[in-house]
């Protein structure tokens, strides 16, 4: 299993893609995601990136945070392996 990583501060114009290639050069990479809000459609400026092992994921996170893409300084570290919570479609609602 590979090794999750947290990208925070990402533009707005920043891609799976581009974000996949600029840590490509730390090794090999699983999977690249930038979290998009479902109602406007547009990045959350953040996401996450998945190398194939801890020693990539190290080299990944020291080589990019702090570092420069697409115009702003992101930051980079190991995602916390939190289950995901159950949100539900009745969180806005008055409880009285």
């Amino acid at each position: 299993m590979g090794k999750k990583i947290y990208v925070g501060n990402l533009s707005y114009s920043t891609t799976d893609d581009s974000l996949r290639q600029r840590f490509e050069t730390f090794g090999n990479v699983e999977s690249a995601r930038v979290v998009m809000d479902r109602a406007s459609g547009r990045s959350k400026g953040f996401g996450f990136v998945e190398m194939s092992n801890d020693a990539e994921a190290q080299a990944a996170i020291a080589g990019v945070n702090g570092q420069e893409l697409d115009g702003r300084v992101v930051k980079a570290n190991e995602a916390l392996d939190k289950p995901r919570e159950d949100r539900g479609r009745d969180r806005y609602r008055s409880s009285y």
